[in-house]
């Protein structure tokens, strides 16, 4: 039962990656889209339309594929911190690595004109931040989820405010508009060459992180009980803090501050699926790169200026997440 469930999951996600490469500002049928593509890769004869293809390869498929593994990468961080802390409230950017990163790519903008460079400051700094917190919460005899929490709260605010600092310095016609636009989120300037590089380690931390269920299930026992049946609690949640750090950095410095995918999409899957989180993780990555594509898609096609994708994850996700408040006992009630 469970794996057709992530059959069903993964079926609609290809079939959704599909249809949002014919779908734009030409739009294309989805047999035409098919018959072109099978023609380009030579698997059928026939006139190829270079144009068409040029569109659906070139320009839409690194973003329909940045959108999945983003998503997914988003998702999977979430569920693995709500796990780890025992919260429902958490989010991937609890130890501070969405401030690190905004500062990083901030800073990028203001010194560089370099989308590489940008890319990597916010990488950089994202997993500063978090090596921030775990500097602050390391103890010498108990290094506690309380510590974390705390020690996430201040690298953040130390970050925000150096993010500040930054927008008040850069120049208002120029660098100030750029940190804005990217702090809002998009995947307009994905590059398929940065993708190809890229994609490989998401998709490697991605499966890491989903082989992490049964690890997760102990830590959610509680730290003493954990110990108890022999699970090293300090090692194994630094494994997991590092790991899902990397991936919210990094899918961070793709396509800037894209918020509550990482905070809703647990809920959703929890809700349908239940606590444990052996099935959990590969359902969140699932649902993440649904949930995003089918935002992304709506962010290109809805006006005719492409709207930020962290304005519609928030209007889309405050309503879900007030819906999975309300039902937050059930997907809570075997952890």
């Amino acid at each position: 039962m469970n794996a057709r469930i992530l059959l069903f999951f993964l079926l609609v996600l290809i079939g959704l990656a599909l249809l949002s490469v014919t779908m734009g500002r030409y739009d294309f049928s989805p047999v035409s889209s098919v018959t072109q593509l099978l023609r380009h890769f030579g698997w059928l004869s026939g006139n190829i339309d270079p144009m068409m293809t040029t569109i659906m390869l070139d320009v839409r498929l690194p973003r329909v594929i940045a959108a999945i593994l983003i998503g997914a990468a988003l998702a999977v961080s979430g569920t693995a911190f709500q796990a780890m802390f025992m919260n429902p409230l958490v989010s991937p950017g609890i130890l501070g690595v969405l401030s690190g990163s905004a500062f990083g790519a901030s800073l990028g903008i203001l010194w560089f004109d370099s989308l590489w460079m940008m890319q990597l400051f916010s990488f950089l700094f994202g997993m500063a931040a978090v090596l921030v917190t775990l500097l602050l919460a390391s103890n010498q005899t108990r290094n506690n989820l309380t510590l974390l929490v705390l020690g996430g709260m201040i690298s953040g605010a130390l970050f925000s405010a150096l993010l500040s600092i930054v927008k008040y310095v850069a120049d208002p016609y120029d660098k100030l508009p750029a940190i804005v636009y990217w702090l809002m989120g998009s995947l307009a300037n994905v590059q398929d060459n940065l993708l190809i590089f890229v994609a490989p380690f998401i998709l490697f931390g991605i499966i890491l992180m989903a082989l992490q269920g049964h690890t997760l299930n102990l830590l959610s026992l509680g730290e003493d009980e954990a110990k108890t049946l022999g699970v090293s609690v300090e090692t194994k949640r630094f494994h997991i803090i590092i790991l899902a750090t990397f991936l919210a950095a990094i899918t961070v410095s793709l396509g800037g501050m894209i918020g509550w995918v990482g905070l809703v999409i647990p809920h959703v899957a929890r809700l349908l699926l239940g606590a444990d989180n052996r099935l959990l993780l590969p359902a969140s990555a699932l649902l993440g790169g649904i949930y995003l594509l089918m935002v992304d898609n709506l962010a290109r096609l809805m006006l005719s200026i492409e709207i930020p994708l962290g304005i519609l994850t928030a209007l889309i996700g405050l309503p879900v997440f007030a819906w999975a408040l309300r039902n937050v006992n059930k997907g809570w009630s075997n952890t």
